[in-house]
């Protein structure tokens, strides 16, 4: 009895060191993984709420809810079954470790990059408002790359759009777009293309362009503020008042009111778009390019509200195309306001035009710049 008890204590003695050895191992080992990944950051929760869990198995157990918004420390990372996850550290009274699916997270290295596309437009108001159709990836730069994506953007989301892009269409798949794969039996957009100026139709904007939108995102909806969306992803959000106003042939892509302090002149809060004034950019679908270039408007519009007659009339619209880049710049107080369009002259340059508004007892006046029929075409190019 002695020697079997003797036998039983030693394997116990060697199964602990052994035991000790591997953790240290182990320890070691994860701690190399540590190191290589540079578990220091941390991760901001953004969507609306999200489970901390046991593990990355289906299996897993709930540990925590955190919600939108919310600090986590980053302790390492595990891609399982072609998703990754974060193993994450809450704040909250435990301190409470486990795993997210990293979908529902965004880094502080990517959130500082929004942060900064967000700094080019500080000091700009929006030029007008949109939603997302369908789930979309949120990017660094308007062009469909696995390199630039911050994160997924939910079904329905609104923002505020800054400026837009018109990137010269390529024959790739469209990763944000779901719809983009070619129907059997229909022609490419070159054998489309082909087929029009074979018929000399005017080549339209959609068969040569995708348009990119660099849009500002609320708090309350994603903590990163800024980044760039597919257009195709997008619906524009124009103001019920005025959107009876817009024609099939010319399209509003922009819009501010003009009898509004705040900054949120694109209507984008209201949920029920009260009549007021307004200018409104406009575009056809014809391609006008110029050394490459598009404009971002070509058609100028202002409308105003007459509170006796309860009805809408026309203050001043452009007699012919004009060539506009953007932004679209409202000033003033009151009735009394200002904007400031970008307008190309036919010699060439950009010129800065500034159009004053104001009243003449019950109705909005628009005096324009003395030489804007300078930049008006008769015909389209």
């Amino acid at each position: 009895m002695r020697l079997i008890s003797k036998l039983a204590l030693s394997a116990a003695l060697i199964g602990v060191v052994v035991f000790q050895s591997g953790c240290g191992l182990i320890d070691g080992m994860l701690g190399g993984v540590s190191n290589a990944i540079g578990l220091t950051d941390t991760a901001t929760v953004i969507s609306k709420t999200a489970q901390i869990r046991t593990s990355y198995a289906v299996v897993a157990a709930d540990l925590l809810e955190v919600k939108r918004g919310e600090q986590l420390e980053v302790l390492d990372q595990m891609e399982f079954e072609k998703v990754l996850w974060y193993r994450v550290r809450a704040n909250d009274d435990t301190n409470t470790e486990g795993w997210i699916e990293a979908q529902h997270v965004i880094t502080s290295e990517v959130l500082d990059k929004s942060r900064k596309l967000a700094e080019e437009f500080k000091d700009q108001s929006p030029q007008a408002a949109g939603q997302l159709r369908a789930a979309s990836n949120l990017r660094l730069s308007p062009e469909m790359s696995t390199d630039n994506i911050l994160f997924r953007l939910a079904s329905g989301s609104t923002f505020e759009i800054m400026t837009w892009k018109f990137v010269p269409k390529q024959e790739v798949s469209d990763v944000d777009d779901s719809s983009g794969d070619r129907t059997p039996g229909r022609a490419s957009r070159n054998e489309e293309i082909e087929a029009a100026k074979e018929a000399n139709e005017p080549e339209k904007l959609e068969e040569k362009y995708d348009i990119w939108y660099q849009v500002k995102i609320d708090p309350s909806i994603s903590p990163a503020p800024a980044g760039w969306l597919f257009g195709r992803q997008v619906e524009l959000q124009i103001p019920s008042d005025i959107v009876f106003f817009q024609q099939n042939n010319r399209k509003f892509v922009s819009w501010q009111r003009l009898d509004t302090e705040s900054r949120d002149r694109v209507g984008m809060s209201e949920k029920i778009g009260s009549p007021g004034n307004w200018v409104i950019l406009t575009r056809t679908n014809q391609v006008k390019q110029i050394d490459g270039v598009e404009p971002d408007f070509d058609g100028i519009l202002v409308l105003a509200f007459d509170k006796y007659d309860q009805g809408f009339y026309t203050v001043w619209r452009s007699s012919g195309d004009v060539w506009g880049q953007m932004p679209l710049l409202v000033e003033g107080q009151g009735d009394n306001k200002t904007f400031t369009l970008r307008l190309r002259h036919p010699e060439g340059r950009i010129d800065e035009k500034r159009f004053v508004v104001f009243r003449d007892k019950n109705r909005i006046r628009v005096t324009p710049p003395e030489d804007v029929a300078q930049y008006m075409q008769s015909k389209s190019r």
